[in-house]
């Protein structure tokens, strides 16, 4: 069988650690090229990483490599050009989250993908935890019950990160949420099994990253920080079910960082990272579900599903769908902030 061609989109550090690290593990797969707009980058990249040509124009990289599966790895703003292109050639897709910057750029790519029956999957590796898998597995099975709350914390004390773009609203789209917060969204949902969201209401704060410059990731310019550092939310979901979410780059908090959720179901409570089910029994905490350490071994989990996938078999992706009701959450609980009101979806 031939071996699937795979270009890359971008060369930074997600691109080099987690897609092409885990491109060179898989003997159906040959990494072909890489295209970022820095020529010195991209051969850099390119030598690095054993990957025999690079461009700095995809246009010229899609006519002469003619590759089956793209890697979307550029900063947030350039998702949706880059991913209707490779849709366009045909292609299969991993993009890394957030799908886009608008709702309306992710259903667009859903519809592209649909229509040329391509691939189209987003990088929100948490869900691919064994972790995951067990306590889905196990709302399935009615365990929990009827899961009436659900509390997803994406925190950092002091993590801004130092490099790249993020604070730059226009190239972000914004800061916590859409970076951090839109994975523990994405694993909730999931493990509910996607319910239909009907309301939000958020509120944002930047309180800290406009007037500090040095954190544990590294030093950013106050005077540049354009996104949010902190934003907490109440999503109201179809049936009368409540997912709450805190989400920072700076808050003041006891722990370093925190990316858990907390299920609340009128049998049983869960946790996911680890897996722990537990019930009350007269008042004494009982455990119905026990694992020590959460499963680490994510990002591989998801590429490895991606490139199954591919391959021809039926395997669970985070797919266009699900990315654009991602997006369209993101959108309203950050147009709820603006306005100091509730969004309907």
């Amino acid at each position: 069988m031939r071996k699937k061609k795979v270009a890359i989109i971008g060369g930074g550090q997600v691109a080099e650690k987690v897609h092409v690290s885990y491109y060179h593990t898989r003997e159906e797969i040959e990494l072909v090229a890489v295209v970022s707009p820095n020529q010195e980058r991209a051969k850099s990249f390119a030598e690095r990483n054993e990957i025999p040509r690079y461009y700095t124009d995809s246009a010229a990289m899609y006519a002469i490599e003619k590759p089956d599966i793209v890697s979307i790895c550029t900063p947030n703003r350039f998702h949706f050009e880059n991913v209707m292109q490779a849709l366009y050639y045909g292609c299969d897709v991993m993009c890394e989250k957030p799908p886009a910057i608008t709702a309306d750029e992710a259903k667009k790519m859903q519809e592209e993908a649909e229509k040329n029956n391509c691939i189209l999957a987003y990088n929100f590796h948490h869900r691919f935890a064994d972790d995951t898998r067990v306590l889905r597995e196990n709302v399935l099975n009615g365990i929990l019950g009827d899961i009436y709350v659900v509390k997803a914390k994406a925190l950092r004390r002091s993590g801004v990160p130092g490099w790249g773009g993020f604070t730059n609203l226009s190239i972000q789209g914004g800061g916590p949420l859409i970076d951090l917060g839109v994975h523990m969204l994405d694993v909730a949902l999931y493990v509910l099994g996607y319910p239909k969201i009907e309301k939000v209401t958020a509120k944002m704060y930047q309180k800290i990253g406009n007037k500090k410059s040095h954190g544990s990731f590294g030093e950013w310019d106050p005077e540049k920080f354009e996104v949010e550092d902190s934003l907490f939310a109440f999503i109201e979901l179809e049936g009368g079910g409540l997912l709450q979410l805190e989400t920072s780059f700076a808050l003041n908090i006891k722990e370093t960082s925190i990316m858990n959720v907390e299920f609340c179901g009128d049998q049983a409570g869960a946790t996911l990272f680890p897996a722990q089910i537990y019930t009350d029994d007269k008042g004494e905490l009982v455990s119905l579900l026990f694992r020590e350490t959460a499963d680490l071994d994510r990002h591989q989990k998801s590429m490895t599903a991606f490139v199954d996938k591919c391959l021809g078999e039926d395997v669970m992706i985070a797919d266009g769908k699900q990315g654009y009701i991602l997006q369209q959450l993101i959108e309203s609980l950050y147009q709820s902030a603006e306005k100091g009101e509730s969004v309907s979806i």
